[in-house]
């Protein structure tokens, strides 16, 4: 039995069918009552548990093998929450915790990295067994500017023009996941997730404009102003400046050897991207 933490969310749900393609028992936790047929048509056991909120997390680990635990994005009390989870784990006897983390999580100019690097600290000290995934951007973000880029020829950048990210492809990180869950040898071993190649916005233009087949252009979004005064906000405002700045970038090999193949180029992730009929 595997528990996966956030398991509505894109990443959750990724982790949750790749763990049930090989069969396993997943306990996947949602932070809302109500429906998950996304979940239940994959056949996991849907549970509510709020993780910015007390609560007895040892029915939740209850008879658990290893625990996925990605923490709601953007939030304020990661750090501290995640160390708690990690205390209520240890009490519980979970075997095995595996820990979504990010991409560069010391680069603390990013606050939302800097919660992960604390909780990464945390986890060290905890007394558990413990592996931690690191991806970088997913290309799966992309998928919405594709359909924008076809009805207007245009990619809009946050990130400038200049500098390149190692795009992931979710299904990746998502099967990198299980195998973390799974495998044996792996214990207190720090996994970066990135993709195959770096690309600038004009590389990604280029290619969006080749699985639609019409001209898309990079148009760089220069914001404006101070950052927001909301946590949320103000981390995106500025990790886009760190991306404009310095890029997000990574080694594919780490993914490659727990994957056992390369990774998805974006290329190959676009081509799966459903495409509707341009507006005439």
């Amino acid at each position: 039995m595997i528990v996966v933490t956030a398991a509505g969310g894109p990443t959750g749900t990724a982790v949750v069918r790749a763990l049930r393609e090989r069969g396993l028992d997943v306990r996947a936790v949602v932070n809302r009552r109500g429906p998950r047929p996304e979940l239940e048509a994959l056949g996991a056991e849907v549970v509510r548990g709020e993780l910015t909120q007390p609560q007895p997390w040892r029915d939740v680990l209850a008879g658990a093998d290893a625990m996925y635990l990605i923490w709601p994005n953007f939030d304020p009390d990661e750090a501290a929450g995640a160390r708690a989870l990690f205390g209520e784990a240890r009490r519980a006897g979970l075997p095995r915790l595996v820990y979504h983390s990010v991409l560069r999580p010391q680069a603390r100019a990013m606050p939302h990295h800097a919660a992960k690097d604390r909780a990464e600290e945390a986890l060290d000290a905890s007394g558990l067994a413990w592996r931690v995934l690191q991806p970088c951007a997913y290309a799966d973000n992309f998928d919405a500017h594709l359909a924008e880029a076809q009805a207007g020829g245009v990619l809009r950048s946050p990130w400038g023009l200049r500098r390149g990210q190692s795009l992931v492809d979710l299904r990746d990180v998502g099967e990198a996941a299980a195998v973390l869950l799974t495998e044996d040898g792996l214990d207190g071993g720090t996994f970066e997730a990135a993709g195959p190649e770096p690309l600038t916005a004009l590389r990604l233009a280029e290619l969006m404009g080749e699985r639609l087949g019409r001209e898309v252009r990079a148009e760089d979004v220069v914001p404006k102003g101070d950052p927001p005064e909301g946590y949320a906000g103000r981390c995106r405002w500025l990790m886009f400046e760190h991306y404009r700045a310095h890029g997000f970038t990574g080694s594919p090999r780490a993914l490659g050897a727990l994957l056992g193949r390369p990774p998805r180029t974006v290329a190959e992730h676009l081509a799966d991207v459903p495409v509707g009929v341009e507006p005439r």
